[in-house]
């Protein structure tokens, strides 16, 4: 659809305001201003050429370098003199669009999800045996994959699995700082701005100005084991991360046999740049453990650094430690004495029969104060909606019978 054609059926807005979302489904910071700004433009120069209509919308979307290949990759996409059925079938012809590297075809693949993903859902006309079926369908294979173990996963499934946990919502919580912001419940007086709201009125009448303490969202500080044991689960948690990191300050750590700080490579707009620039930074992928001696490092080289503001700490670890001494529990102690909460999530949890009977595991187990599985989908959504509730230690599982 081009722009005279947008113009020619008064639907111009409308297909920006279309264009738009889709664009902050790929992952732009898109929001209603924004499109607002776009329609105004675009009315107001009066574009007439597709370049020129090109670069107004790219000047008033595109914020980052790294987002104009998506913005390039929807526009073409999306502004064509084809129908929404036609242009389905042309984006699942293999000769639609070339896809010179792998790069291009992970975003080009984003943009198809965020500019199709409703196609045929307006103005379409169906039976409504049809339609129910399908929507029954629908949701019992969404229901399957939410409950799907990682590890047992295709390919596809783990994709569509990445994409949800993209859109997962985020944890709520807030915790109080010391620093303090304008708040009329507040217990303190502020009597600066008091005399400054006192200068409107002449000195007539002073309003009373109070401040209380200002709440955000607790940092993350998460540990991710990367080791054999893990590989199936790794990659899902740190898109779970990627997606928390866009909410709130979160710092990451991986550890196999050495401790490795990805916070930088993750903090990456786009989760497919940012995960592969992970994968390059880590050196101990599918290898073998040694969480004491990680733990052990991060206590001594990073711990003063991240963990500042009193984060919540999440480490993620199935515990299979091969060496077990007294040095593990006490960096265990250690860790949970620089956070206010230490979340562990073993994928082994996935288990109904699990007991702590590992050494590492019972080293560990008793420092923690929460401890969850971590293997689907439906286990991440709790993951949040514990970090939203307060703290809860029912989820520990009873000590090991002797």
């Amino acid at each position: 659809m081009t722009t005279a054609t947008a113009a020619g059926d008064g639907r111009l807005a409308e297909n920006i305001a279309w264009f738009g979302r889709a664009l902050r489904a790929a992952g732009l910071k898109v929001g209603p201003g924004r499109i607002l700004d776009a329609v105004a433009a675009v009315e107001m120069a009066g574009v007439g050429a597709r370049e020129d209509f090109y670069w107004t919308l790219h000047a008033l979307f595109v914020s980052r370098h790294e987002d104009s290949v998506v913005f390039d990759q929807a526009f073409r996409l999306f502004w064509r003199r084809r129908a929404h059925q036609e242009r389905l079938i042309a984006m699942l012809s293999p000769v639609a669009v070339p896809r010179p590297d792998q790069k291009r075809e992970s975003v080009l693949r984003r943009v198809e999800e965020a500019l199709f993903a409703g196609v045929g859902t307006e103005r379409q006309v169906e039976k409504p045996r049809v339609e129910v079926e399908a929507r029954r369908l629908s949701a019992s294979v969404e229901d399957v994959l939410r409950t799907k173990d990682f590890a047992q996963m295709s390919a596809a499934e783990l994709a569509e699995a990445r994409r949800r946990i993209a859109h997962l919502r985020m944890p709520d919580d807030r915790a109080r700082t010391r620093r303090l912001v304008p708040d009329p419940k507040g217990r303190r007086l502020d009597l600066r701005a008091s005399l400054r709201a006192a200068v409107a009125t002449g000195g007539d009448l002073v309003l009373l100005k109070r401040r209380g303490p200002k709440e955000k969202p607790p940092p993350v500080v998460a540990l991710v084991d990367i080791s054999g044991s893990m590989a199936d689960y790794s990659r899902p948690i740190l898109s779970f991360l990627h997606a928390l990191g866009g909410r709130r300050k979160v710092s990451v750590f991986l550890f196999g046999t050495r401790l490795t700080n990805v916070t930088r490579q993750l903090a990456r707009r786009d989760p497919d740049a940012a995960l592969a620039a992970v994968s390059a930074s880590a050196c101990d992928w599918a290898g073998g453990t040694r969480i004491a001696a990680s733990l052990r490092a991060f206590n001594v080289e990073w711990s003063r650094r991240v963990t500042a503001q009193n984060p919540v700490i999440l480490l993620f670890t199935d515990g299979l430690e091969r060496e077990v001494d007294d040095t593990l529990s006490g960096e265990m102690a250690r860790l949970k004495r620089s956070c206010r909460r230490l979340v562990w999530l073993n994928p082994l949890l996935r288990y109904e029969g699990f007991e702590p009977k590992a050494q590492g595991v019972a080293a560990m187990l008793p420092q923690v104060d929460e401890m969850r599985p971590v293997h689907d989908l439906k286990s991440l959504e709790s993951l949040v909606s514990a970090l939203s509730g307060p703290l809860s230690r029912r989820s520990l599982p009873p000590p090991a019978r002797r």
